[in-house]
């Protein structure tokens, strides 16, 4: 699968461009063979005939957080983030990061697609950022190199890595973990150090970046959708003419499309991949014991982002 996104993504280079083209940076953590890497070479080739798109991946431009600042100062022009970054900038983005808030990736899509999803994009869009369109990046899950994970009481006294996100270090404390927040550059030496004891990712994150080479047990816990969002400096943006413009927008539409494509595929393929590469696969968690726990916040949330919001999300089909 690997190989075939490395060859697909080198087709994209056999383009013209016109001359002058504007040349425009787009930063993201991942590296090229990822979920970020594909999407973002799609709107590269979507813009082939107006804007000159240079990828930048494997944060080479900095964190994520890092990265939404120098869109908000005008210094980067794009962006692909998570929305545990976000949250710094735009609290209420967060609800989309509750534990077991998703059923399945249908519904998390129906409302990123709807009118939560558009009104959630108008309210990030402000202060220097013009959010362009929701991508993704799977439902996490849990691997550690100690034992298998499969009931709520399995979880005590393991160390995980989470993103530097609160919904999410709330989350694992209520569902019996050692939450350890740091950046993700530094999860492979925290894990051969022992400093950790796992990690938590979706399945495309877990192939493209070979957490196999350093994780035994994985089990599939669905615990968080993770959704992505393409971003747009609003400097930038504005120095767009009006057909510029309606090409981004189409672009990021595009490179969206890819990204749920791609997850779509490494759910499909994915973890046949895994377990080949040796990782030892739980697959009947008990999902439940682990919600119930979650679940007790939820007081906490519907305070934090508004009891009709979450309620409405839970009741979208």
């Amino acid at each position: 699968m690997i190989g075939v996104v490395i060859a697909t993504l080198g087709v994209f280079y056999s383009f013209v461009l016109p001359k002058n083209a504007k040349s425009v940076k787009i930063g993201y953590a991942l590296n090229n063979e990822s979920h970020y890497g594909v999407s973002a070479a799609r709107m590269r080739d979507e813009l082939k005939n107006s804007l000159d798109l240079k990828l930048f991946p494997n944060s080479i431009l900095g964190s994520e957080r890092v990265m939404i600042e120098s869109l908000k100062l005008g210094t980067l022009d794009m962006a692909i983030v998570s929305t545990g970054a976000l949250q710094n900038f735009v609290p209420q983005v967060g609800v989309f990061d509750m534990p077991f808030l998703f059923r399945d990736l249908n519904h998390a899509r129906n409302v990123l697609d709807n009118d939560i999803g558009q009104q959630m994009l108008n309210q990030i869009s402000h202060e220097g950022i013009v959010a362009m369109a929701w991508g993704e990046q799977g439902f996490r899950h849990l691997t550690n190199n100690k034992h298998p994970v499969r009931v709520f009481e399995d979880a005590h006294g393991l160390k995980i890595r989470t993103t530097q996100n609160a919904i999410h270090i709330r989350a694992f404390k209520s569902m019996g973990f050692s939450p350890a927040p740091m950046s993700w550059t530094e999860v492979p030496s925290a894990i051969s150090q022992g400093v950790i004891d796992g990690q938590e990712n979706s399945i495309a994150v877990m192939l493209s970046e070979k957490v196999f080479q350093y994780q035994k047990h994985l089990s599939m816990t669905d615990h968080f959708y993770a959704p992505a969002l393409i971003l747009v400096s609003e400097h930038f943006y504005k120095s767009l003419d009006e057909n510029q413009k309606a090409d981004l927008l189409k672009a990021a539409a595009a490179g969206a499309e890819q990204m749920r494509a791609f997850v779509d595929k490494m759910e499909s393929d994915g973890l046949s991949k895994l377990k080949e590469e040796g990782m030892e696969v739980v697959e009947d968690v008990d999902k439940e014991s682990f919600a119930a726990h979650a679940r007790s916040d939820d007081p906490y949330y519907f305070k934090l982002f508004g009891e009709d919001l979450i309620k409405k999300i839970r009741a979208t089909p």
